[in-house]
């Protein structure tokens, strides 16, 4: 946390005795000097975030189903975790696919929608498909009938930097994390890049603003 005491007008008196200090001449008012060591952190902080392993920010444990898992049951799973997606394993716990909200909507007969919908536009168009064609039945078929085979993935020790590319090219909410032998160790969603983000910007919000050197 830091120092209340601390107020732009004596960080600005700091800059001006670290500029008396100096034996040499430094043709830089105290405004520059202020402003390069602003955007100096600034940077650090980008590099930073750059430079972070998706092991450090990846959620785990991962929920899972397997091949034979049902429709329903995986539903069932989805709703009370309050997730989008299941990644799906074999019988060796090996990654062969995910099944989505959008997979399990197309099961039941629902014209698939945009993969980067809401879950308010998902229900929308479960509602609206219910009012034309009445109730739907709980698909008892397995997940391996409906998953997704491609499934994007990285590795523990690729870089966040990487991982948000990677959902810009492919368009897809969340990336799966896999070890060498193909096994589900964590997964990037977008809410944990935005924590990496609203973390950065508490800690800048906890660093003294400065003034812009105008008299009080």
């Amino acid at each position: 946390m830091a120092d209340k005491s601390i107020t732009p007008k004596a960080v600005r008196e700091d800059y001006e005795r670290a500029l008396q200090s100096m034996d040499t001449f430094m043709d830089i008012e105290v405004n520059d000097l202020m402003t390069l060591a602003e955007r100096a952190q600034y940077f650090a902080g980008q590099r930073a975030t750059e430079s972070l392993k998706v092991s450090r920010i990846m959620s785990h444990p991962v929920r899972v189903v397997r091949e034979q898992t049902t429709m329903s049951d995986a539903a069932h799973l989805m709703v009370t975790e309050r997730i989008s997606g299941l990644p799906v394993v074999d019988d060796e716990e090996r990654l062969v696919g995910i099944i989505t909200e959008a997979d399990f909507l197309r099961g039941l007969g629902v014209p698939a929608h945009h993969p980067t919908h809401n879950l308010w536009q998902t229900l929308e168009v479960l509602f609206s498909h219910l009012a034309h064609h009445g109730e739907l039945e709980a698909p008892e078929d397995p997940v391996k009938d409906h998953m997704v085979r491609d499934v994007v993935c990285t590795s523990p020790d690729q870089y966040v930097d990487d991982v948000i590319q990677l959902m810009k090219q492919h368009r897809v909410k969340r990336v799966l994390v896999c070890s060498a032998e193909k096994r589900v160790v964590g997964v990037v969603t977008r809410s944990d890049l935005m924590r990496i983000f609203f973390d950065r910007y508490r800690k800048e919000e906890s660093v003294i603003q400065v003034d812009d050197g105008t008299p009080e």
